[in-house]
C-alpha cells in the first residue's frame, strides 16, 4: 500500500509514547453547573492533555471531532512538540509561515497532527468515529495520514461542507465554496447505519393520515414500481386487485410475499388514471415501534454556512470579532447527532471557541440526551475567555441584542463542566515519582499502561488492588496504602504484605518500591513484581 513520508517522519512516529504523563488540576473558580454532567475543559497543550487523559477515557469515545489549523500560511501557528530530531528542534518556537517562506510548512503540519492522531486513536470505541475538517492545503495530505493510522479500509466518507453562498470576488481563478470533513471509523464492521432525524423539507411530504396515525404518524407515497435494468424475475410478478392482476411494466421493488402482506395490511394505495394503473406504498414517518424514520447523512453538507458561525460568536461576546473562523452550531450538531446518542462521549482536542461542547449541550437539551464532551484547548486566554465563557452563557443563559435597544434573552440549556488545567509531569527530572503525586493518580496511570485500559471512574482506590483486565491482576504498594507509611514495609513486597493483599485468582502484577520475596516464591504465586519507578513507563 502506498505510503506518505517526509521531514521528520521518523521521529514523530513513536513520539506519541514518548510524551510524559501529566497530573489533570481541577480549577473549580472556573467550574460551570452541574459538576457531575461529565463534561471537562482542559487547558493545555492537546498532546499533553490527550497523553493526561488517556488513563481515564481510553477506549470510550464514541465521536472525536477536530478542526486543527488548515495551515494556510496566515494562521501564526508554532510547532513546539519537544521531538529529539535534529530538522525538528530547528523548527521550535517557529511561527509557520506562507508556502513560498516556509518549504517544510506541510512537513512541520503532518510533524503535529500524527502524534496526536495516534492518540486520538486511543480514545475510540470499537464503534468510534473520528471527524477532521480541512480545507485544500492539506487535505490531501491528511487522508493519506489517516489511511495510515486507521486503515484504508475504515474510510467511511469525504464530506463536502459548502460553506459559502456566494462572492469571491478576490478569486483569481475558481470560486471556492466548500472545505471537508474527512471520516474515518475506529472498526468500520462495528458502524451501525448511520442516520440523522428527518429534515423539513421531508417532513413536508408526510401529509396523509389513515388508522394507523395514532402510532405510524403521517404517511407518504412511494411508487411500488422500479425501472431498475436488472434482470430480477423474482420480483416481476401480478398483484391481484379488484378480479385483475396488475403487472409492472418492468418489476416490483418488493418480494411477492411482502407486498402481499402490504396488501392485505392497507398498506398499498392502488389507482387507476387513462387506463393505467398505479401502485405505491405509504411509508410512515414512524415504524411499528413508534419510532420516527430517520434519513440518510448525505456526502455534500449544504445550507450551513461560515457566516453563521459568526454570528453565533457575535450573539455570545457582542463581537464577531472575539474568535476567528467558529465553526457554526448547525455543522458539528450534525456530525455528533449522526454518531452518538444517549451518555455517549464526544472528545474535541482543538476546541477554539467551545463549538462542539455547545452542539452538545444544544442536542441534549433537545432529544434529552445525556451525551457527554470533553474538550481541549492550549491558549489560556482563549480557553478561559472564550471557550469556558460561551460554555457558561449556552449552559445559564444570557442575552443578546440583535440591534440597538432591542435585547433578546436566550434560555440556558443546562448541564455543567469542570474546568482543569495540566499540573505537574509524574516524574521530576531525576525520575523520581514527584511527592505531590498521589496513590489514585498512580494507580490510573499504572493500571493504563498495564492493561490498556482506563480504571474505572468509580475505582475506590482504597486498596492495593486496583482490579482486573485481560486476564492480569493489578496491585499497587504506594503512599502506604496497607496503613503502614515506613519505606521498608508497606510498599515492599514482603511475606507479610502479600498475606495482607486481597486474594484473586490468576496472573498477577504487583508494583512497589522493592520485593523481599524469592524468584520461586513469585513464580509459585503467579506474580510478576514490577519496581516502583524504574519499571513504569509513559506508554
Amino acid at each position: 500500500m502506498p505510503t506518505l513520508d517526509w521531514i521528520g517522519k521518523q521521529a514523530v512516529v513513536r513520539h506519541h509514547e514518548e510524551v510524559p504523563f501529566h497530573l489533570l488540576r481541577e480549577v473549580p473558580d472556573l467550574c460551570v453547573g452541574d459538576p457531575g454532567s461529565g463534561n471537562l475543559l482542559v487547558q493545555g497543550d492537546n498532546l499533553l492533555a490527550l497523553k493526561a487523559l488517556l488513563p481515564y477515557y481510553a477506549g470510550q469515545v464514541k465521536c472525536i471531532y477536530i478542526d486543527p489549523p488548515y495551515n494556510t500560511g496566515n494562521e501564526n501557528w508554532v510547532y513546539n512538540d519537544a521531538v529529539n530530531s535534529p530538522e525538528i528542534v530547528a523548527w521550535l518556537g517557529r511561527v509557520v509561515g506562507g508556502e513560498s517562506e516556509d518549504l517544510s510548512r506541510h512537513d512541520k503540519w503532518l510533524c503535529m497532527m500524527y502524534p496526536r492522531l495516534m492518540l486520538l486513536k486511543g480514545f475510540l470505541r470499537e464503534d468510534g468515529l473520528i471527524f477532521v475538517s480541512v480545507d485544500e492545503n492539506e487535505h490531501r495530505y491528511l487522508e493519506l495520514l489517516l489511511e495510515e493510522i486507521f486503515g484504508r479500509q475504515n474510510h467511511i466518507e469525504t464530506i463536502i461542507w459548502k460553506k459559502s453562498y456566494g462572492g469571491g470576488q478576490k478569486s483569481k481563478h475558481i470560486v471556492n465554496l466548500h472545505e471537508y470533513v474527512v471520516c474515518y471509523a475506529r472498526n468500520i464492521e462495528q458502524i451501525p447505519p448511520l442516520e440523522l432525524p428527518p429534515s423539513g423539507n421531508v417532513l413536508r411530504y408526510y401529509r396523509y393520515k389513515d388508522r394507523k396515525y395514532e402510532t405510524r404518524g403521517p404517511y407518504r407515497l412511494q411508487p411500488l414500481a422500479t425501472t431498475s435494468m436488472d434482470d430480477r424475475p423474482n420480483l416481476r410478478y401480478p398483484i391481484p386487485y379488484q378480479g385483475q392482476e396488475i403487472w409492472p411494466e418492468k418489476q416490483w421493488q418488493w418480494s411477492e410475499q411482502r407486498t402481499l402482506e402490504a396488501l392485505a395490511n392497507d398498506e398499498l394505495v392502488i389507482r387507476k388514471s387513462r387506463g393505467k394503473w398505479t401502485v405505491s406504498y405509504k411509508q410512515y414517518l414512524k415504524d411499528e415501534h413508534s419510532e420516527e424514520r430517520k434519513q440518510k447523512p448525505y456526502s455534500i453538507v449544504e445550507g450551513v454556512y461560515t457566516q453563521q458561525g459568526t454570528a453565533e460568536v457575535r450573539r455570545l461576546f457582542g463581537d464577531g470579532k472575539a474568535f476567528s473562523f467558529p465553526k457554526p452550531t448547525t455543522l458539528v450538531r450534525h456530525f455528533v447527532q449522526m454518531s452518538a446518542s444517549g451518555p455517549d462521549l464526544i472528545l474535541d482536542s482543538f476546541a477554539g471557541s467551545g463549538t462542539t461542547g455547545h452542539s452538545v449541550l444544544q442536542l441534549n437539551h433537545e432529544d434529552g440526551g445525556q451525551r457527554r464532551f470533553i474538550l481541549v484547548e492550549m491558549d489560556p486566554q482563549i480557553a478561559r475567555s472564550i471557550t469556558a465563557e460561551r460554555l457558561r452563557h449556552a449552559i445559564e443563559g444570557y442575552t443578546w441584542s440583535d440591534a440597538p435597544g432591542n435585547s433578546r434573552q436566550e434560555a440556558g440549556l443546562g448541564g455543567g463542566f469542570r474546568y482543569c488545567t495540566l499540573g505537574e509531569p509524574l516524574f521530576d527530572a531525576a525520575g523520581e515519582i514527584r511527592p505531590e503525586v498521589s496513590f489514585a493518580d498512580l494507580a490510573r496511570h499504572i493500571f493504563f499502561v498495564e492493561t490498556g485500559e482506563p480504571l474505572p471512574q468509580d475505582a475506590p482506590c482504597a486498596s492495593p488492588l486496583l482490579g482486573a483486565a485481560r486476564d492480569t491482576t493489578v496491585y499497587l504498594l504506594y503512599n502506604g496504602i496497607l496503613r503502614d507509611t515506613t519505606p521498608e514495609a508497606g510498599n515492599v513486597l514482603t511475606p507479610a504484605v502479600l498475606a495482607a493483599l486481597p486474594a484473586y485468582s490468576g496472573p498477577k502484577v504487583v508494583y512497589g518500591t522493592g520485593c523481599l520475596l524469592s524468584e520461586a516464591r513469585l513464580r509459585e504465586e503467579g506474580i510478576t513484581f514490577k519496581q516502583i519507578p524504574y519499571a513504569i513507563t509513559t506508554r
